[in-house]
């Protein structure tokens, strides 16, 4: 395979546009039994989602079952042994610059090496305000974020006269991938992320995107830099994921989450080691 892929976890979120039945009675032992079916077969990462706190008016829709990012991405750090751990996404407005570089930067320690950093804006106003950040300023918070973190990941007083401690194992620190399919996201991962993490598909069509992304890189003098370019996989069985992954290829992008729909825990453990025996075959 020329496309690497990776996977958003069940069970640590559980939105009703998503979450399956058996994801609603599961708990560590699943989710850990997945990750490591995703070690075992070869997947670039695993992700994990980020939310703090519902409110009630949109609980019926989201539900309130968000697993806290960076205690997930730990626990699954000291199951797996070779799968990089995202976050898809961690809305890097919520923390200070310094509180998301040092979890990130722990987490890179501990995993020797595996952490991804992928960041967004935000969606839920209400959310925002229970934090008392400005969903206004969101945009420039994140911008603002991005470079910190970066500075605290590069160098133990980045930040200035405050030093962090354990440093990460990846130079330069984990890579910070933004999401989002806005403008506005697009822009922000060309200025000043590592890679782009699409949700769902820009209304411009995901080639467009593509080259406004490089377009947008090039123009901030970034085109010599290592840039990872995401996309989402429609969900289906093993084979038709498989059978689609070539397409993406021919876009240019790097990594393809996937997702398939499962009835049991152990269903999707046997549709993960049956797709990745598809895409390890030759041809």
């Amino acid at each position: 395979m020329t496309v690497a892929y990776g996977m958003q976890l069940p069970i640590q979120a559980q939105s009703t546009i998503f979450v399956e039945e058996w994801e609603k009675t599961a708990g560590a032992a699943e989710l850990a039994a997945v990750a490591r079916a995703c070690d075992h077969a070869g997947f670039a990462y695993v992700a994990v989602c980020d939310h703090v706190a519902i409110p009630r008016s949109k609980a019926d829709a989201m539900s309130t079952t968000w697993y806290d990012t960076i205690a997930t991405l730990g626990f699954l750090a000291g199951v797996t042994q070779r799968v990089r751990l995202l976050s898809h996404v961690f809305v890097a407005a919520y923390r200070h610059p310094l509180q998301t570089a040092k979890a990130f930067s722990t987490l890179d320690a501990l995993s020797n090496g595996r952490a991804v950093l992928g960041v967004g804006a935000g969606h839920v106003e209400e959310e925002f305000d229970a934090l008392g950040v400005s969903f206004a300023d969101r945009g420039r918070l994140t911008d603002e974020a991005i470079d910190q973190i970066r500075s605290a990941f590069a160098d133990e007083w980045g930040l200035g006269d405050l030093g962090q401690r354990p440093r990460p194992v990846q130079p330069g620190g984990p890579p910070i991938w933004v999401g989002g399919s806005s403008g506005a996201a697009i822009r922000r991962a060309a200025r000043h992320g590592d890679g782009w993490l699409p949700q769902g598909v820009p209304k411009e069509g995901m080639r467009s995107a593509i080259e406004r992304l490089h377009e947008l890189r090039a123009e901030a003098g970034r085109t010599d830099e290592p840039f990872t370019i995401g996309a989402f996989a429609m969900p289906g069985p093993p084979e038709k994921v498989a059978a689609s992954l070539d397409a993406f290829t021919t876009l240019g992008v790097d990594q393809v989450q996937v997702r398939f729909p499962s009835t049991s825990c152990v269903d999707l453990c046997d549709q993960i080691e049956r797709f990745s025996a598809l895409v390890s075959q030759p041809g």
